[in-house]
């Protein structure tokens, strides 16, 4: 079977941050070529958040850790790790975990960032929880944050439309036996990265006033192509992780996708022949908020009273190099 467990190891507090802007699609429809149907269609987009200039992505990532924090009753003294994942860090380096640590006062952790575009959350996670159930921390924090709205070409309909702003956090220890992380299954496919990339602004291409004209520090995207992959890797990952634990689509209480597009989310659904109102949703209020969209669905569950202690449940996403994974759990708390 070669089940992944991470011996009682699981979340125990979730926390989320939003900027106050809330643009809308009509908001869009006023610089771009676009309107609400256009988008609610394609998309399932009704509105997102965007920060305002000179918003970093640790302005959103301390407020969640804090919420996560004060949500489980722990001071962030007590924290030994912070993983954070974010594509939009708010310097190369020094990393944003590290403006974190400092701006929730973890005087006892370490951190890091990784960056692994959308499925960037379930790593971090499992980075932590692998870490926690090694013995080499007891209790870790992993926040999932972007700011999308920095690295969107406002110009380009087809991309412009589909991210948002947000923040992500839960905390990560050991639990009661048989709950948390039973499972998980990540994967690379390297060859995908040219359909979902931004070009420049690595080691690869540094940032000239070349690059910064022609909009090379912006996503660019093939959609087809990284639709018709997202919807078979995560329904067939979490699928995986269904058969190899004996489970049915009906044993799961909730299906936490990505939320990148509503098509996308449906497909994997029907694939996995689960029923539609076990699927958590939120893209309509926040859009794509690549690596915050898994935590901050989490604790949105929590808040609507969807999930319970021993629900089985699977976080799935799929995200720029490619990367996707799927994570199941039987919810600690």
């Amino acid at each position: 079977m070669n089940r992944r467990l991470l011996a009682s190891v699981g979340i125990t507090a979730t926390g989320q941050c939003f900027p106050p802007k809330v643009v809308t699609n009509d908001d869009l429809s006023k610089i771009l070529d676009t309107n609400d149907e256009w988008i609610r269609t394609r998309t399932g987009i009704r509105e997102r958040r965007w920060v305002e200039p000179g918003t970093g992505a640790s302005h959103l990532g301390a407020p969640a850790l804090k919420m996560a924090l004060e949500n489980r009753g722990m001071k962030a003294s007590e924290l030994d790790l912070i993983v954070v994942s974010t594509v939009t860090p708010d310097t190369l380096f020094p990393a944003t975990a590290c403006r974190i640590q400092d701006m929730v006062g973890a005087s006892n952790a370490f951190g890091f960032d990784l960056n692994a575009a959308c499925s960037g959350f379930l790593y971090a996670l499992t980075t932590a929880a692998s870490l926690v159930a090694a013995g080499g921390v007891k209790r870790a924090a992993v926040v999932g944050v972007d700011i999308m709205s920095t690295i969107i070409n406002k110009e380009d309909r087809a991309t412009a439309v589909l991210f948002g702003d947000g923040a992500g956090a839960v905390i990560v220890e050991q639990v009661e036996e048989g709950l948390g992380i039973r499972d998980f299954e990540h994967r690379v496919d390297g060859s995908g990265g040219c359909f979902l990339f931004m070009p420049a602004g690595g080691s690869l291409k540094p940032a000239t006033a070349e690059t910064v004209a022609n909009k090379e520090h912006t996503i660019h995207q093939a959609g087809s192509e990284v639709f018709k992959n997202a919807v078979r890797e995560m329904a067939d990952n979490s699928r995986l992780l269904l058969d190899r634990n004996g489970l049915k689509g009906e044993d799961l209480k909730l299906f936490v996708p990505h939320q990148a597009n509503i098509r996308i989310m449906d497909a994997a659904a029907k694939r996995l022949e689960l029923d539609p109102a076990r699927m958590m949703v939120n893209i309509d209020r926040y859009a794509n908020t690549t690596t915050a969209t898994i935590p901050t669905a989490l604790h949105q569950a929590m808040e609507q009273k969807r999930l319970a202690k021993g629900d089985h449940v699977i976080l799935s996403a799929f995200g720029a190099g490619f990367t996707w994974g799927s994570t199941l759990l039987r919810w600690a708390y």
